[in-house]
């Protein structure tokens, strides 16, 4: 156990599994008898595996979906504008309950994604990881991670796509990718 010190862990890449390596840590972390918060910046109303699954760990491990879907495709139709003000929410809830102290482990879920989009301000980000309080880790997920919260980080690893079976027009799996 590490004591006082926290530990930034990035995820990032374009292959598929960074949600699930951060639901991996989580679990790892709960398992450790720590207490672990998910904040899911894109992912919408839908339901997923993990949406039901967290709830056995509960009061342990906790997932807020701030994110209204993906952003400008399959179909999406809410304004830019709705989307950014969710994803700013989002790390708003973050920050208040990362400085409650309740929890040992705060993960930013597709955060990358929401900067990439123009979704969030990377500096309001940054301000988030610099007021990380000693004895908290913090996980950030994401494609497209920006190189100072990388250079932020203590584990930095990267998801690469080999094969994938949309790539042959074949559609997600429920347990598998969601």
């Amino acid at each position: 156990m590490l004591g006082l010190r926290h530990m930034i862990l990035l995820i990032t890449g374009n292959g598929k599994g960074k949600t699930t390596s951060s639901l991996g840590q989580a679990l790892r972390a709960v398992g450790d008898g720590r207490k672990v918060l998910m904040v899911q910046f894109i992912k919408g109303p839908w339901r997923s595996g993990e949406d039901e699954s967290f709830q056995r760990l509960a009061p342990d491990f906790k997932i807020i979906k701030t994110g209204k879907g993906f952003v400008g495709i399959l179909g999406d139709t809410l304004p830019r504008e709705e989307h950014a003000a969710a994803a700013r929410a989002g790390l708003a809830l973050a920050r208040t309950e990362m400085e409650s102290g309740a929890w040992g482990m705060l993960i930013l879920d597709e955060v990358h994604n929401a900067l990439a989009l123009g979704l969030l301000k990377l500096s309001a980000v940054e301000s988030l990881v610099d007021a990380l309080p000693q004895g908290m880790d913090l996980m950030l997920t994401g494609r497209d991670a920006p190189q100072s919260l990388v250079d932020r980080a203590d584990i930095v690893s990267e998801i690469k796509e080999i094969k994938h079976p949309y790539q042959e027009g074949k559609k997600g799996v429920k347990g598998v990718e969601w």
